[in-house]
């Protein structure tokens, strides 16, 4: 397939929420007049200032207006809750200052961003689950409790397993967004990235590894919907093993109902000419039908288009380990790219590169309000593949609770087969 602009992609499920709607630059007039209400009743609530620069930039906004289906009161309490969860648990600190060890220690068990963009302009990311063994998990999480490994405070009752996760979703939200929210080279360049496309791997995975992993992926889920709401597009679920159609319906209750509408479930066949429709070749994976050298585990392979626009500092020819984030310099003219955490017990804050801000704030603002209110266009005509991979998702069995009985009691004749096996050998 040739590349091509990502005007003609589907929005998901054909429901309300798919990128461009209901982002900057494609408001109606109705969410235009919402997002003003919002940021008023929150001034009013001592949670938002108006700036120059405001204390929130519109794009943050948005989400949780989009997540609470454009109802102020809702979108607030949303808003207040993880004001008060992040500021309880000092995530901004927790960034500066983790380990970078343990930061990347943390990185290699949830998706990894390959260093590409859809054909939308969006961060593609990659999670292989079979990787996320019982072993590796119950280490993981026993050395993640027993060491604090940041200056950060927290409030007890967010594990310090999950807030290392957040560390994530704070590079998610404030390195890789902004880096390709600068990039020109897609539909909408004036509209911020706030989003994030993601390949899952469930291939090698047993029907017990799924079991495993519930309460783990399932706490992830919770708190990840509840506090950075609206950072996913697409999920493409690709090597799904026989029994997936039986386990899909106790696993999407560990998501809200938009979170569903937005996975695809992929079967052999459909993995290549699917992708294709929503990623460049060059920039999928060579082992799902694509082009880019990138394996799990691998640091991003950045994309040579971003690379042109960027200028590195201080000896630096690629991104380093650990978070990273941007500030603007240069009177907001460019962003620097600053590599943040600690190194054997020492604080980091180095500069790494710079990059042109595409549109700034004066150029910005000059933009006429009628074109920011504009309505989203009309969606294109739809692509086979990708109403096969929808038809997927909707004729999935949806399990009740005595197909999940049966299934617990299955992973229990595993688990006592392995544990006689054990006794057998130790004997």
């Amino acid at each position: 397939m040739a590349d091509s602009p990502a005007e003609r992609v589907l929005s998901v499920g054909g429901h309300d929420f798919g990128y461009p709607h209901g982002h900057l630059g494609h408001l109606t007039a109705d969410e235009e007049n919402r997002l003003k209400s919002f940021k008023l009743f929150l001034e009013e609530k001592g949670m938002y200032r108006p700036g120059p620069p405001p204390s929130h930039d519109d794009q943050t906004l948005l989400r949780f207006l989009r997540a609470r289906k454009w109802v102020v009161k809702d979108a607030y309490a949303q808003f207040k809750d993880t004001e008060d969860w992040r500021k309880a648990n000092q995530l901004e600190v927790l960034y500066d200052t983790i380990d970078v060890d343990a930061y990347e220690q943390t990185r290699r068990l949830y998706p990894q961003w390959t260093g590409r963009r859809d054909r939308r302009g969006i961060p593609l990311y990659l999670f292989q689950i079979r990787h996320l063994d019982s072993k590796t998990v119950s280490t993981y999480e026993k050395s993640a409790e027993s060491t604090n490994v940041s200056q950060a405070q927290t409030d007890g009752s967010t594990p310090q397993r999950l807030l290392r996760l957040f560390a994530l979703y704070e590079n998610l939200t404030r390195f890789a967004q902004p880096l390709c929210t600068e990039m020109t080279d897609r539909e909408h360049a004036r509209t911020p990235i706030t989003l994030s496309t993601n390949i899952v791997d469930v291939s090698q995975v047993s029907l017990r590894m799924f079991w495993n992993l519930k309460s783990h992926m399932q706490a992830a889920s919770t708190l990840a919907t509840a506090h950075y709401p609206e950072t996913l597009d697409r999920i493409f679920i690709i090597g799904a093993p026989y029994f997936f159609s039986t386990v899909w319906g106790w696993i999407k209750r560990w998501f809200d109902p938009i979170t569903v509408s937005k996975i695809f479930v992929l079967s052999a066949s459909e993995v290549k000419p699917t992708l294709e429709a929503f990623i460049e070749p060059r920039n999928i994976p060579k082992q799902y039908g694509g082009e880019l050298d990138f394996e799990f585990f691998d640091r991003p392979n950045v994309d040579p288009k971003i690379r042109e626009k960027l200028s590195w500092e201080n000896g630096y020819t690629d991104f380093p380990e650990g978070p990273a984030y941007w500030v603007p310099v240069d009177g907001g003219k460019r962003l620097a790219c600053i590599a943040v955490g600690s190194k054997d017990g020492k604080l980091r804050r180095e500069r790494v590169c710079s990059i042109s801000v595409a549109f700034p704030a004066e150029e910005a603002n000059g933009v006429p309000e009628a074109g920011r209110a504009a309505t989203s266009p009309p969606a294109a005509a739809a692509d086979p593949a990708v109403e096969a991979a929808v038809d997927g998702v909707q004729s999935l069995s949806v399990v009740d609770d005595r197909v999940v009985s049966e299934i617990e009691e299955k992973v229990a004749v595993e688990d006592r087969k392995e544990e006689e096996k054990a006794a057998a050998v130790s004997a």
